[in-house]
């Protein structure tokens, strides 16, 4: 039976047997993603700070966090989560479109770029039926004074924005009296805190804005509830602190919490939130009010402390409306640990080791500066008091809401679905986590981090983990440098670096990291130039490509690792045939590329309904998002001579047109032209 014919007979078979692609969850969840600014592993009782408690050393100070420990107890807390970069942009990027740096087109400390016009986290769920918002710190929306910023919230999936869009502007958590940036105020402008499109500041007297974004996120939550309980939402919560200026609250944290106590949207004038009275940045916690603690410290403790009564404050709200049950509450941080207050006092993070068991802080490709803590709560699904501690990372909310919400994800994603570790059902997949980022700066000289880094300068870095081990370059000067490498499972702290007993692990290392990224001009880097090797043949090997067909109603090019296809067999190379039915699906086909010669290979693709190709685990040609159909897309890497991984996602849509692939490549001395069946190989 030829492969047309075969499709018809599996597709009548698939399409019941399968679950749909669009296919939603009997409840969708409500999602909320909590994301803080400069929050350090260590910031938090239940990851670190109670261990220190329980030592009763005065000369190791700590804070407490029991709201968000008590959220812990209730649910799965992450031990090895990532971040994508140790700064905030970089990270927030990745986070947002579920990719890693080597991905990214908002990379190292590119404030204030245009997050691209790609999958995000706001059009997954609305594809998927929900409400979403973002409120709190944005710092993706291009240039210019807005409101028409290319890169604004309400162009990348939201339905609703309120907060500081202007990476600055997260500095001061102030907006109207702007204590400690009037001078930064008088040369780019007024803080401004945006309504969707509106400039609202004025009236914000004495709002604190974690208080105020706590007080117009519940408000939001409450408004959905009540214009449409049966919708789902997505809030995307980002505060700015305790990033930046070490500001205190004006007074304490409102009693009770929740629907009618706790922090309240007020609206009016002058007094816009319940806490907007009193003196702007006089109240420290009472905890720590007469601490034997510099001012500073105080300060630090007291803005984390604000957090955590928001925390408690926003899970009773879901109590209340009666929609704690089927809520994913994600807690987390975009990074490590700053060194920073903007007051008189400087500020360690040494003093209460908010960078946990571990060297590093912001701006660090180190453990402390990579790993954040992190807290999931979805009383539905996710057991009580679980301690994942297998790798994770940003890139994995993506799939992992999109798993939720009943969606295939992207093939863009760079992540997998934490779903079924989540609800202990299985663990994710082995795969490598890829860092790079630049920065000019120094690793403080902290006497509890290892010697040899105490000061040391960062500059290029770039880190890879494979299994249990990272490996980490700094000051990178070319791709020749090795990796250090450590176990930082036992060794969590990066203190005996093994690289000398490991170097099949180094070559690995220095091969994988030139295999899953692609450059990026606007931040260049020291191996840009160099060639993704090719990999040892496997033998023996046929010709051409193995397909797979997966139907199903797909809103753009899925992700399909996990999932089982209806059908499969050989091409010569990727083209339709496999879809001449008309039936609504995606067709994978995988192998190896035999490359003749050293170079750097430009792809064409062309498709009717978007494809995706990767070479090795980068991805060179994303025609997906906004593709326009017949268009050419095209993408270029480097490679060696030799065999290296393909994979060709393309979707096919269940319409009268005849479907169209066209994958042409071309090369200096090589012009334009089809690849040959000749240079496709597949496992026999």
């Amino acid at each position: 039976m030829n492969p047309a014919a075969r499709l018809t007979a599996a597709a009548a078979i698939g399409l019941g047997a399968l679950a749909s692609a669009t296919a939603q969850p009997a409840q969708q969840p409500n999602i909320i993603f909590i994301l803080t600014d400069d929050l350090g592993y260590g910031d938090l009782g239940v990851f670190y700070q109670n261990q220190r408690r329980a030592d009763n050393n005065p000369g190791r100070p700590w804070h407490r966090t029991p709201n968000i420990d008590r959220m812990a107890a209730e649910g799965a807390r992450f031990t090895s989560q990532y971040v994508a970069a140790p700064v905030c942009v970089a990270s927030r990027a990745s986070l947002m479109q579920g990719v890693h740096q080597g991905h990214a087109t908002v990379r190292n400390n590119q404030f204030d770029k245009a997050l691209e016009e790609n999958h995000t986290l706001g059009t997954v769920l609305r594809q998927a039926g929900y409400s979403t918002a973002a409120i709190g710190k944005w710092g993706l929306q291009g240039t210019g004074n807005g409101p028409d910023w290319t890169s604004h919230p309400l162009n990348r999936g939201f339905d609703y924005y309120y907060g500081y869009i202007r990476h600055i502007d997260g500095h001061e958590h102030y907006p109207v009296e702007t204590i400690y940036f009037k001078k930064k105020a008088r040369q780019r402008g007024p803080l401004i805190v945006w309504e969707n499109r509106n400039d609202v500041t004025a009236g914000l007297d004495k709002c604190y804005t974690t208080d105020l974004f706590t007080a117009r996120a519940k408000k939001w939550i409450v408004e959905q509830k009540q214009n449409a309980p049966s919708k789902p939402f997505f809030l995307y919560l980002a505060y700015d602190t305790p990033h930046a200026v070490l500001e205190l609250p004006a007074q304490a944290y409102p009693a009770g919490g929740g629907l009618h106590g706790g922090m309240q949207w007020l609206g009016t004038p002058g007094r816009a939130i319940t806490t907007a009275s009193g003196t702007p940045d006089s109240w420290i916690h009472p905890e720590y009010k007469d601490k034997p603690w510099t001012e500073v410290y105080k300060r630090h403790a007291t803005s984390v402390r604000r957090i955590d009564d928001a925390v408690g404050d926003l899970l009773q709200l879901l109590k209340d409306l009666n929609i704690d049950d089927n809520t994913l509450v994600v807690f987390t941080s975009d990074n490590g640990p700053a060194a920073e207050s903007y007051l008189s006092e400087d500020y360690k993070p040494a003093f209460f080791g908010t960078y946990g068991p571990h060297d590093g802080i912001k701006r660090d490709c180190l453990e402390g500066g990579l790993r954040v803590p992190t807290i999931t709560r979805w009383p539905a699904k996710i057991p009580a008091n679980r301690v994942i501690a297998a790798p994770t990372a940003f890139w994995d909310w993506m799939p992992t809401f999109a798993d939720a919400s009943g969606l295939t994800p992207p093939a863009r994603t760079d992540g997998v679905s934490l779903l079924p570790i989540l609800s202990n059902k299985g663990a994710p997949p082995s795969r490598a986590f890829y860092f790079e980022y630049v920065n000019k700066s120094k690793t403080p000289d902290y006497p509890d981090f290892e010697p040899a880094r105490r000061g040391r300068l960062r500059g290029e870095m770039q880190a890879i983990r494979i299994g249990d081990m990272m490996g980490v370059r700094y000051d990178i000067k070319s791709h020749a440098d090795d990796f250090e490498i450590y176990n930082v499972v036992t060794d969590p702290k990066e203190t005996q670096n093994l690289a000398a007993g490991q170097p099949a692990l180094q070559a690995e290392m220095k091969a994988r990291v030139l295999q899953m990224r692609v450059a990026s001009a606007p931040a260049p880097r020291p191996y840009d130039n160099e060639f993704a090797p090719a990999i040892d043949a496997p033998a023996p090997l046929a010709d051409g490509l193995a397909w797979k067909f997966y139907p199903g109603q797909f809103p753009w090019v899925p992700a399909l690792d996990g999932m089982a296809p209806a059908d499969s067999g050989m091409v010569p190379r990727p083209d339709t045939k496999p879809a001449k039915q008309h039936v609504a699906g995606a067709i994978s086909f995988t192998g190896y590329l035999q490359i003749p010669a050293d170079g750097e290979y430009t792809f064409h693709l062309l498709a009717r309904n978007g494809a995706t190709l990767r070479i090795h685990d980068a991805t060179v040609v994303d025609a997906d998002y906004g593709y326009q159909g017949d268009t050419e897309k095209t993408g270029a890497m480097k490679l060696k001579a030799g065999l290296h991984p393909f994979r060709l996602v393309c979707r096919n849509a269940k319409d009268r047109t005849a479907p169209r692939l066209d994958v042409s490549w071309s090369a200096p001395g090589l012009p334009k032209q089809p690849i040959p069946a000749g240079a496709f190989k597949s496992d026999k």
